[in-house]
């Protein structure tokens, strides 16, 4: 492990410089240029708010306020968005950078650094967006809004350690990737984001536990539209399941790092 990170940080400028140059070359003769990080969420909440606002307001319970709902939805789809987004390029990470992996010689984990780097700029400038709202508004919650910082460390390393594991499976599987992208939509859906846990039957609630981006979603929410503490006992599932898809995931990169130059 030790290594691993010797190996990174001596790498760091090629990391630096592939993370600047990704999100330039992202806006590149786009005359709104980084808005479209903004935009594109954005748009997004907008439209599940105009249709999903008036049914859910009155059921989500003990939040009477005008933008409670609208503030439940961003902290959902926000915090999925981070998600969706390492899982989805990291399992297309080595295929992506097939010719760069073959012509160059470097840690090949850099490249799943690279895009967490990437994915989490994007996600705080739109985030960064939420949380002045949250203050123009009156609705900003306080102290508690220091605990996204531990849920954000929870939510990146449970989506790279599922990111990596599928990667590596998705160079000799390539259905894997295809499945999965499936999956995530079905994922999103089964998780309470643009519905509150409270309204599913009682029966479903309980197989929620076994999701474990219900739980981490469910305590951004507590955050922002409760001003509530998590239930970091909630937490101790998805944390230990994020540990060890990492582990698991570096042993099986390391264990194929050779077939998968050969493969790609």
């Amino acid at each position: 492990m030790g290594h691993t990170f010797k190996s990174l940080w001596a790498y760091r400028g090629f990391i630096v410089g592939n993370v600047k140059r990704e999100f330039q070359s992202k806006y590149t003769n786009s005359l709104l240029g980084a808005t479209w990080t903004v935009i594109n969420p954005l748009a997004m909440i907008i439209v599940y708010t105009v249709i999903f606002s008036q049914i859910m307001r009155s059921k989500l319970p003990g939040i009477d306020g005008a933008f409670s709902y609208s503030i439940y939805l961003c902290a959902g789809v926000l915090t999925w968005g981070l998600f969706a987004e390492i899982v989805n390029r990291a399992q297309n990470t080595f295929l992506e950078n097939a010719n760069l992996i073959k012509k160059l010689s470097f840690p090949r984990l850099c490249l799943p650094v690279i895009l967490v780097t990437n994915a989490m700029v994007n996600f705080f400038i739109i985030f960064t967006l939420f949380s002045l709202f949250l203050l123009i508004s009156g609705n900003f919650p306080g102290l508690v809004y220091v605990a996204i910082f531990p849920l954000l460390a929870i939510l990146v390393l449970f989506a790279i350690g599922l990111g990596i594991t599928l990667g590596v499976l998705n160079v000799f599987f390539r259905d894997v990737g295809q499945f999965f992208g499936i999956f995530i939509q079905f994922w999103f859906w089964l998780t309470p984001i643009v519905y509150p846990l409270s309204i599913l039957p009682e029966s479903v609630q309980k197989m929620m536990r076994y999701n474990p981006m219900a739980s981490l979603i469910n305590a951004f929410q507590s955050i922002f539209v409760s001003e509530q503490w998590p239930a970091w006992q909630s937490l101790v599932p998805v944390t230990v399941v994020a540990v060890i898809l990492c582990v698991f995931g570096m042993r099986l990169f390391r264990k194929h790092v050779g077939e998968m130059v050969d493969e790609l």
